[in-house]
C-alpha cells in the first residue's frame, strides 16, 4: 500500500496529469465511458491529503473540458443526429433520448443544468439539444453555469468525504472512501432529479388537460409514452459506451 500511494503522489504532481485530465473530461461530454465526476472527487481527496494535484487547475481542466465536451455533443446532435452510431440505437438509448426532447421543449434551462449531474442523462440533453435546433448560445451559457457547480460539488464531496482524521496518513485510501461516497450521493441524488422531473411533468399533464378538456384515446397513448419513467444510469455508476463510425 506505501509504494502505491507513492507511486500516486508521483503521479498526481506531474504536468502531464492535466492535459490527459482534459481528454479525459471532454470525451465524457458526447462519450462517456466513466462518469468524470468520480475521478474529480478521488483527486480532490487526494489533493486534500498530498497537496496534488492542484485544486485550482484540476477545477479549471475539469470546467474547459466538460464545456468543450458539452458543446461537441450538441454539434454532433446538429450533424449526425440520433441514430448515426450503433450505440444510439439501442432501445434504452433512444428512451433516453425520447425523454431528453420531451424535457427540453418543456422546460429546457431546467433540464441543462439539472441534467449535469446525471451522466448519461446529460449525454442525451446534450445531443437532442443539437438535434432540435436549441440556441446554441442559450445552451452554452446554461451549460457553463452547470459546469462551474458540477465541478464545485464534486471537488467539495471529495474534501468532505476525505476530512476524517483517521484518513490522513493514507490518501489513496481517502480517495477511494471520497468515491463510494460520491457513488451512493449521486444515485440519491439522480433518483430525486428524475422523481423531480416527473413530478413536473404530471403538472404539466394536470395544467394542460384543464385547459384542452377530455384527451382522445390516441393523445393518451402517445402521451403516457412520452412520459414513461426512463431508467438513467445512475451518477456514478460506469456505463461502456460503443462507438462505431460505421452503421
Amino acid at each position: 500500500m506505501e509504494f502505491i500511494n507513492e507511486a500516486v503522489l508521483h503521479a498526481a504532481g506531474q504536468w502531464w496529469i492535466y492535459p490527459i485530465l482534459l481528454v479525459f473530461f471532454f470525451v465524457d461530454g458526447f462519450a462517456m465511458v466513466v462518469p468524470s465526476e468520480t475521478l474529480i472527487v478521488a483527486l480532490a481527496a487526494f489533493s486534500r491529503q498530498s497537496g496534488e494535484p492542484n485544486l485550482w487547475i484540476l477545477g479549471a481542466t475539469a470546467l474547459v473540458g466538460a464545456i468543450a465536451g458539452d458543446n461537441m455533443a450538441y454539434m454532433l446532435g446538429r450533424k449526425i443526429g440520433l441514430e448515426r452510431w450503433r450505440w444510439m440505437r439501442k432501445p434504452k438509448v433512444q428512451k433516453v433520448f425520447a425523454w431528453a426532447h420531451y424535457e427540453l421543449e418543456k422546460r429546457g434551462a431546467v433540464l441543462i443544468f439539472t441534467a449535469r449531474y446525471i451522466p448519461w442523462g446529460r449525454v442525451a440533453v446534450n445531443y437532442v439539444a443539437g438535434t432540435t435546433a436549441f440556441p446554441h448560445r442559450r445552451f452554452f451559457v446554461l451549460d457553463a453555469f452547470a459546469c462551474v457547480t458540477w465541478v464545485g460539488y464534486s471537488i467539495g464531496i471529495g474534501l468532505l468525504a476525505s476530512s476524517f482524521p483517521l484518513l490522513h496518513d493514507n490518501p489513496l485510501l481517502g480517495a477511494g472512501i471520497a468515491v463510494v461516497f460520491a457513488i451512493i450521493l449521486g444515485i440519491i441524488i439522480d433518483h430525486l432529479l428524475r422523481w423531480w422531473h416527473k413530478r413536473l411533468g404530471r403538472h404539466d399533464h394536470v395544467a394542460s388537460g384543464q385547459e384542452s378538456g377530455k384527451e382522445s384515446a390516441a393523445e393518451q397513448g402517445a402521451r403516457a409514452e412520452r412520459e414513461a419513467v426512463v431508467e438513467i444510469a445512475p451518477l456514478a455508476v460506469p456505463a461502456v459506451v460503443e462507438v462505431e463510425t460505421r452503421r
